[in-house]
């Protein structure tokens, strides 16, 4: 059955080799992207190397959460349903550590961003039959700070990064609990892949992107995860690919996400 799939941060990396591949087998895709002109150099890039004409973009910066916001409304307008969300947009390094509001950009980009998106878009998501959310976590994982989280301290890019990742796992697992109806799923799709990212931010890479690409793809359609909600999966595990172990020991302390929930409902 072809499916409708939203993937954020699709004009470069493993977002955009995933959005290729699945384009390639006929889904309706919506690849997300900063920057309109290079949304839709891609959107014609795969369009022409996948023959499928179903492929559409949305425009925002995700270090902007009105932005987010905005982006949310047009696809509630314009989209009557989507059955799987893949929230793969992430940065590590940037030019700028905060965005206007004075919040770190990897918070907000890593994990505010697919917050206020995902919430505001769950009504179409409820529409699928079998709606999948693929959250893109890390191995590197951080207890978060409050002051962190709300711009009154700053941390060092690893740290910080490492946060964000932690903090989009622990509301991964909150989220699998409060929509029963939607399979939920975190992922560390694999430590230092051959992207984009990994090249600005490490200068090297240990595996290809293609790890990334192939498990992202299996956990989006594959009926081998269909009653995985709530579990983190790592791409770091075993040899070709690998399988649901542990997050980090605060995903599971169910106080600690409580209270950053709250934080951040009062952040949004």
């Amino acid at each position: 059955m072809k499916k409708t799939i939203l993937i954020t941060g699709s004009t470069d990396g493993i977002g955009k080799l995933t959005a290729l591949k699945l384009a390639k087998e006929g889904h309706t895709i919506y690849v997300h992207g900063r920057n309109d002109t290079k949304l839709q150099s891609v959107i014609s890039e795969i369009k022409e190397a996948s023959n499928n004409n179903n492929i559409k973009g949305f425009v925002a910066d995700f270090s902007d959460l009105e932005a987010v916001s905005r982006m949310a409304e047009q696809i509630t307008t314009e989209v009557p349903k989507i059955d799987v969300l893949i929230n793969n947009a992430g940065i590590f390094k940037s030019k700028v550590s905060q965005n206007k509001n004075g919040l770190d950009i990897r918070m907000v980009v890593n994990y505010l961003a697919p917050y206020v998106l995902t919430n505001a878009i769950l009504p179409i998501l409820k529409k699928s039959e079998a709606p999948r959310i693929i959250n893109l976590s890390s191995a590197a994982q951080s207890p978060v700070s409050e002051a962190v989280l709300t711009g009154a301290k700053q941390d060092s890019e690893n740290n910080t990064y490492a946060q964000s990742k932690l903090a989009l796992t622990m509301w991964s697992f909150h989220l699998a609990k409060q929509v029963p109806a939607i399979s939920v799923i975190a992922v560390n799709p694999g430590s230092l892949l051959n992207t984009k990212m990994v090249k600005e931010a490490y200068g090297e890479h240990w595996s290809p992107a293609e790890k990334g690409v192939n498990i992202l793809y299996d956990l989006a359609l594959s009926e081998a995860y269909k009653n995985d909600s709530g579990k983190y999966f790592d791409n770091d595990k075993g040899e070709e690919k690998g399988y649901f172990s542990p997050a980090h020991q605060d995903a599971y302390d169910e106080a600690k996400i409580s209270k950053l929930i709250s934080w951040t409902t009062a952040l949004v």
